[in-house]
């Protein structure tokens, strides 16, 4: 019989719906009966995308006498992590508190208060290999809460005062400005793998916020050895088995130091951030490798992350058939046999694929060397030997469709859905590609018609028609931040008006009315032991300093001193931070960067569909100017109302060519009229002239 799980829409949560353990989703039922009994909580969370907590759930969650006990001792909640990253920072801090490490599955044990006792992360079923057995925990705990509970609650106590203090950053003296970011370039230096590019050693993750930071940098100081990192890291990560050849797109993370083993699930946000890094590369470089990885990797979510109804789902397993990384890995008998005896000689030569293999006995695929390099060393034409593989990647993407695909969370996360529209939208005008300024656009209209509430307020989590839970800070400031980023793709101010919306409900409900910042929660979310503000990022950027990064450019745009008095105010409570741990603020980083400047306001009169008003901003895309806000207006209707008036107001055009001009520090330039001078402006802008 299924258990209460079976009414859920997360992916995760009905993976588990016929398990042996009478699990509860997180809510009023459980939480009731657990005050009622006075019984502990056992509250696991993971997510559907985690090949431990299959791993668990298989061992544990499935063992009859592993169940019976927790099912007659425990109130026992499952949650996916992905649905409530309210709760997962909560307990995952706790966990990390009393066991210095944290991951997932993550298993804590509260009181019925809900306050954390006792935690950890991964246990096998029975004792092995110098690891308690789940058996041995859970009977332990219950010993606990049995004869020494008063000793429990008081850990819990203590425990939930530290977590109710703890996020905020310490009051500091730091200065935000260039001695700052010299340290933390420093110490990202320091962190560096110069022979394998990343931060630190196995398991290595791609830091995508760090790279933005150290590009930005780049262009800041003219440093070339901030660029020689940017590029090693993204060239070692774009040839290594961490980057699906075949079918674009990155995996999670390396489990070793040269990106070659990887963690095999592929999750929507690792893809929008690295898409957005690439992108920057190129535009910054011009090398097509960076091109072709951010289109690859976009077209990766486009072709098997896409929801009919329009929004991007949130992940693909590492496992398929029951076994981790089947699907992605090849021999060379099934390369020849698609490819043929010469050519899949050569694909197999080229893409390191082996008898021996290298994973398990099979090969994932990547390169050792270029392609460049390989039609040097073989006397090959290098634009042939690219056709050739460009058409047996091809081939061999078609055979590896008809395996078993990997099991997919199709559910639709505002949050990381905001996050892909950006690069989708940046691209879509980089690259003059419509069809990813068509998918950015559907799924914002999406976002706006599916996940929010007749009163304006967002819905975090979408599945099969239904839309649920209180959005997020995250979800409020990635949105923000791509809907304008959408504007600047389109021009289309309804764009503008829904971001404007939504940051006034981020300083309504999420601003810290003591302190600067904001809270993860709105001020009327469902209560938990602890009110968390969230400025470290994990795999993804903190709700913080997309808000930071998102109110500066809306604030610039509009005019709206409240926006930039917020992100001044974030910025500075974090600079402590950023002088700290810089690996881990790098979206900070960025916005800090971002509000030193200077960062001038480029409003243009003329049509931005025809001639040479479409000219001037096609050569302004193709650049790397990441400290910029733009506006667009047609002639006729420069004095329109709207969050664009201020901008706008007294510009006009200056004959029959684009009229620009360009604003900073609340004084504007003198208008320049025409193609050319508008393309000599982006120059001086290129090269950090004043204009």
């Amino acid at each position: 019989m299924s258990n209460r799980l079976a009414l859920e829409t997360s992916p995760y949560l009905l993976q588990h719906k016929d398990n042996a353990v009478d699990w509860y989703p997180w809510g009023s039922d459980a939480l009731t009966r657990a005050r009622a009994e006075q019984k502990p909580i056992f509250l696991s969370i993971g997510y559907a995308a985690c090949h431990w907590c299959h791993v668990m759930e298989h061992e544990s969650f499935d063992n009859p006498e592993i169940a019976a006990f927790l099912n007659a001792r425990f109130i026992c909640i499952k949650v996916d992590r992905e649905e409530r990253p309210d709760l997962d920072q909560i307990y995952m801090t706790a966990v990390q508190v009393m066991t210095r490490h944290g991951g997932w599955p993550m298993s804590v044990f509260l009181t019925p208060d809900l306050q954390p006792f006792y935690g950890g992360t991964y246990w096998p079923p029975y004792a092995r290999m110098g690891m308690p057995g789940f058996i041995q925990v859970i009977q332990a705990v219950d010993e606990l809460w049995r004869t020494r509970r008063s000793e429990a609650v008081q850990q819990a106590a203590q425990l939930t005062q530290f977590l109710q203090q703890s996020g905020v950053p310490e009051a500091d003296d730091v200065v935000v400005g260039p001695p700052l970011f010299q340290e933390a370039v420093g110490q990202l230096a320091r962190e560096f793998d110069a022979v394998h590019g990343g931060f630190g050693s196995k398991p290595k993750f791609p830091h995508a916020m760090a790279l933005q930071f150290l590009l930005r940098m780049w262009r800041r100081t003219g440093r070339d050895g901030l660029l020689q990192m940017v590029q090693r890291n993204l060239d070692k990560m774009a040839h290594g088995g961490i980057y699906d050849h075949l079918g674009g797109g990155f995996a999670r993370y390396s489990v070793d130091e040269r990106w070659l083993v990887p963690h095999f699930e592929k999750m929507l946000y690792d893809n929008a951030l690295l898409a957005a890094t690439y992108l920057d590369a190129y535009l910054a470089t011009g090398r097509a490798t960076y091109r072709r990885v951010a289109r690859e990797t976009l077209d990766y979510v486009l072709n098997y992350l896409t929801d009919a109804a329009g929004g991007f789902h949130s992940s693909e397993d590492a496992d398929s058939e029951g076994e981790e990384g089947k699907f992605y890995v090849w021999t060379p008998a099934e390369i020849h046999q698609r490819l043929g005896r010469e050519r899949g000689a050569r694909f197999c030569d080229v893409y390191d694929v082996t008898e021996a293999g290298n994973f398990e006995g099979r090969s994932i695929l990547n390169l050792p060397r270029t392609i460049q390099e390989y039609a040097q060393l073989t006397g090959r034409d290098p634009d042939d030997l690219q056709a050739e593989l460009d058409d047996s990647r091809r081939r061999l993407l078609a055979a590896r469709d008809r395996r078993v695909r990997p099991g997919k969370d199709d559910k639709v996360l505002l949050s990381w859905n905001a996050l892909m529209i950006e690069p989708l939208a940046r691209a879509a005008a980089a690259f003059d590609e419509p069809r990813y300024e068509d998918a950015a656009v559907r799924a914002a209209e999406f976002i706006l018609r599916e996940m929010q509430r007749p009163d304006g307020r967002l819905l975090h989590t979408w599945r099969g028609g239904q839309a649920k839970l209180a959005a997020y800070l995250d979800d409020y400031a990635f949105l923000i931040q791509a809907l304008v980023t959408l504007y600047e793709t389109q021009f289309d101010e309804r764009w503008m008006e829904a971001a404007v919306r939504l940051a006034d409900l981020v300083l309504d409900h999420f601003a810290d009315p003591q302190q600067a910042g904001f809270f993860y929660t709105a001020d009327d979310h469902e209560q938990l032991i602890a009110r968390t503000k969230d400025f470290y990022e994990s795999s993804v950027p903190s709700g913080n300093a997309v808000a930071a990064a998102a109110l500066l450019r809306l604030g610039k745009l509009c005019g709206r001193s409240d926006y930039l008095q917020a992100a001044h105010g974030t910025v500075t409570a974090a600079a402590g931070l950023m002088r700290r741990a810089p690996s881990a603020v790098g979206q900070m980083l960025a916005a800090a960067e971002m509000l030193l400047g200077p960062l001038p306001e480029i409003a243009i009169v003329g049509d931005p569909s025809r001639g040479d008003t479409a000219a001037v901003l096609s050569d302004l895309r193709r650049r790397y100017l990441p400290n910029r806000t733009l506006a667009c207006r047609v002639p006729g209707h420069e004095g329109d109302s709207g969050p664009l008036a201020a901008l706008f107001q007294g510009k006009s055009l200056c004959g029959p060519e684009p009229t620009v001009y360009v604003c900073e520090n609340f004084a504007c330039q003198a208008p320049v009229t025409g193609r050319q001078a508008a393309i000599g402006l982006w120059d001086r802008l290129g090269r950090g002239e004043s204009v």
